[in-house]
């Protein structure tokens, strides 16, 4: 783990990393440049140690300059292209002064002067001609001036390299920041949808309990309780943003209708067709629980004739379709009450939440009564 002052030092400059190493590669490229010139034209090495030297004064001033970008960074990036405009200029000048007092460049005046010798060989000589103190003075500035274009340009070849890598890098953090964020909040709705679930069932449930108590039908309440703390030990130990299986789904709807037949022993025909081949498709926890409640509560509980309430699985063009509908009751459910609130709309929002575009939620009555709801959503198999 890193320290507090690694941290601190973390958070002032950012970019570190990327500004050593992008600082390193071009002097030690320009470095190249120059052992391969001095080795073509067969050049004294001599030379090298003062550039070596100079090198590592313009390394030092390149940091320098990303030193005042990095502080200009938390602005925005026109203010940190101004910032490098202005940086570079010193630098250079900086530079190109090291570089004439290191004599990198080649000495100020140079007279060459060819004869040739008593026996016969050509003798060249190179001297430097006496030059008056102003003379020497305008010549300094004339080549400090021409270094301070050449490296002006140098160094903002390198500032314009820094600026357009480091947006990239903050840009694409900041991307992961808002995917993080948004799959975080994709998160925190889902589950505040999931549990709008488990009260709203509990209250039914308890309902129905209470109704079994009342008419002293001892033996079904007790196997309604059995099997509703099978059904709250099984649904609380799912995670509501984990995807489980069709097959467990369908097993949940199960103990949820085993209760309900407690209820309505004679009235309630449940049909469950989901091919083998679909069992193991994934699926959001408890998706069908409030369309399986609805089914019931306007479909079952609203007549006094049997009634088929059928949970249907089906493949389509890569898409997981769900059907649950009852073949009697009103064809209309009645709307205001708080259960058809959460019910319908919380799946529907589920739906929007877990796959956006990618799927569907339908509903309407059937022709001939009863009511019929229509999921689809990606097909994702678990084998």
């Amino acid at each position: 783990m890193e320290s507090f002052t690694e941290y601190r030092a973390n958070r002032r400059l950012p970019d570190l990393p990327l500004a050593a190493a992008s600082i390193l590669g071009f002097w030690l490229f320009y470095f190249a440049t120059i052992v391969i010139r001095t080795w073509l034209i067969d050049e004294s090495l001599a030379w090298l140690g003062s550039r070596a030297l100079g090198c590592l004064i313009g390394i030092i001033l390149t940091f320098l300059v990303y030193l005042v970008l990095s502080r200009a960074a938390r602005e925005s990036v026109r203010i940190q292209i101004v910032a490098a405009a202005i940086a570079c200029v010193p630098a250079a000048a900086i530079f190109s002064t090291f570089n004439l007092a290191f004599a990198v460049h080649q000495p100020l005046v140079e007279r060459t002067t060819v004869r040739q010798g008593p026996d016969g060989a050509t003798i060249i000589r190179r001297d430097r001609p006496p030059v008056s103190s102003e003379r020497q003075r305008q010549l300094m500035l004339r080549l400090i001036a021409d270094g301070l274009v050449t490296w002006y340009f140098f160094f903002a070849a390198w500032a314009s390299f820094y600026i357009a890598i480091s947006s990239a890098t903050r840009l694409r953090a900041a991307e992961r920041r808002a995917a993080g964020a948004e799959r975080d909040a994709q998160e925190a709705q889902l589950r505040a949808l999931r549990y709008q679930v488990n009260p709203h069932f509990l209250f039914n449930t308890l309902n129905s309990l209470s109704s079994l108590v009342m008419a002293r039908r001892e033996e079904e309440a007790e196997s309604m309780i059995v099997n509703l703390s099978a059904f709250f030990r099984s649904s609380l130990a799912l995670d509501p943003s984990e995807d489980i299986t069709l097959s467990q789904e369908i097993e949940f709807q199960q103990l949820y209708l085993d209760i309900e037949k407690s209820r309505f022993p004679k009235r309630l025909d449940v049909r469950i067709e989901v091919p083998a081949d679909l069992r193991t498709a994934r699926v959001p926890p408890l998706i069908l629980q409030p369309l399986v409640e609805n089914a019931i509560k306007h479909g079952v509980a609203r007549t006094a004739e049997p009634v088929r309430l059928t949970i249907a699985a089906r493949e389509e063009d890569s898409q997981l379709i769900l059907v649950v509908e009852n073949d009697r009751g009103p064809a209309q459910p009645i709307r205001g009450e708080h259960d058809t609130g959460v019910g319908l709309v919380n799946v529907c929002e589920r739906l929007a939440a877990r796959f956006g575009a990618e799927a569907a939620c339908e509903h309407g009555p059937l022709p001939d009564g009863g009511w019929r709801v229509t999921l689809s959503m990606p097909l994702d198999t678990d084998g």
